[in-house]
């Protein structure tokens, strides 16, 4: 062997160790490791990506199996240790079967790196129907009543009682109607009264005699239309004066003819105050005043002078 042949192997077995030291350094740079590639439905496998802390590192978006069966639970925040970079995640898959996570691609000083791929094996949980006790199908449960349900039927109630309320009122109304004694006054009393509350006004030591004469009057003829029942209070003091006398002569009254000239008195005066503006004397005043209640009392017909004589 010659001296080229020579220099030519050591050149060849240079090249095959730096090749292979490459791909072994690049087989490092980037790992993956899982707790376990064969779960049951529904639990949870820990996935881990580790590069090499070898200038900037970027980790990809998982791709997961082309399916979409397995699914990311959770992903967590890049771990930083002494030599490596990790990124870890949270895996499971709700159906059974075999699905491929495909390799990652890393970043690392911008150079790409690939994982290996893994085989997740997903089973169904078994169940043993002769260890298992099988049970009924239970009937379906209604949920329970809550407030908004019965704001229909409150409605309802609430009106029922207000027309019962209201119909309750309507009753007791009129049996308290009916309840309240009437209280009758005789005529007699209530012209009576009615002058004693004139007395009260003190009209006289106002000055107010038109007003004094109008309500003088006034309670003389509301008695004699109430008690004799002859309009008085919408005739003249002539017109009352000629119907007093053809009443008191057809139906046998027993109005003396003094009382009826001294009722004239009265009436014509108090015309004169209200018409003629007349102003009498406070002697003269009070003289009508008397006057009008002695009137009063003479004015009663025959059978009520009897049962007062009885």
């Amino acid at each position: 062997m010659n001296l080229n042949e020579t220099y030519m192997k050591k050149q060849l077995v240079y090249i095959l160790f730096f090749i292979g030291f490459a791909g072994f350094a690049q087989e490092n740079a980037v790992s993956i490791a899982v707790d376990t590639a064969t779960i049951k439905i529904g639990e949870q496998i820990q996935y881990k990506i580790s590069a090499t802390k070898n200038g900037t590192v970027v980790f990809p978006k998982l791709l997961l199996d082309s399916l979409g069966r397995v699914e990311v639970v959770e992903s967590f925040p890049v771990d930083t240790l002494k030599d490596t970079y990790e990124k870890k995640y949270v895996l499971t898959s709700f159906d059974s079967g075999q699905y491929v996570i495909p390799s990652q691609e890393v970043l690392i000083n911008n150079k790409k790196f690939l994982t290996d791929s893994l085989l997740v094996n997903v089973a169904t949980v078994k169940v043993d129907t002769l260890k298992q006790q099988m049970f009924p199908i239970k009937a379906i449960k209604s949920e329970p009543k809550t407030f908004d349900d019965y704001k229909p039927l409150l409605w309802w109630i609430l009106l029922i009682l207000l027309l019962i309320a209201t119909a309750l009122y309507f009753i007791f109304r009129k049996k308290a109607e009916k309840e309240v004694p009437i209280i009758v006054v005789a005529p007699i009393q209530e012209a009576l009264q009615r002058l004693k509350e004139l007395d009260e006004k003190q009209l006289l030591q106002q000055n107010k005699i038109k007003i004094y004469y109008t309500e003088l009057t006034d309670i003389v003829r509301t008695y004699i239309e109430k008690d004799i029942y002859i309009p008085a209070l919408e005739s003249t003091t002539n017109e009352l004066i000629d119907t007093i006398n053809d009443f008191n002569e057809s139906s046998k009254l027993g109005i003396s003819k003094e009382t009826i000239q001294q009722l004239k008195e009265v009436l014509h005066s108090a015309d004169m105050v209200k018409f003629a503006k007349s102003k009498p004397i406070v002697e003269e005043i009070k003289a009508h005043r008397n006057l009008s209640e002695r009137i009063l009392q003479n004015l009663k017909p025959t059978k009520e002078k009897e049962n007062e004589v009885e």
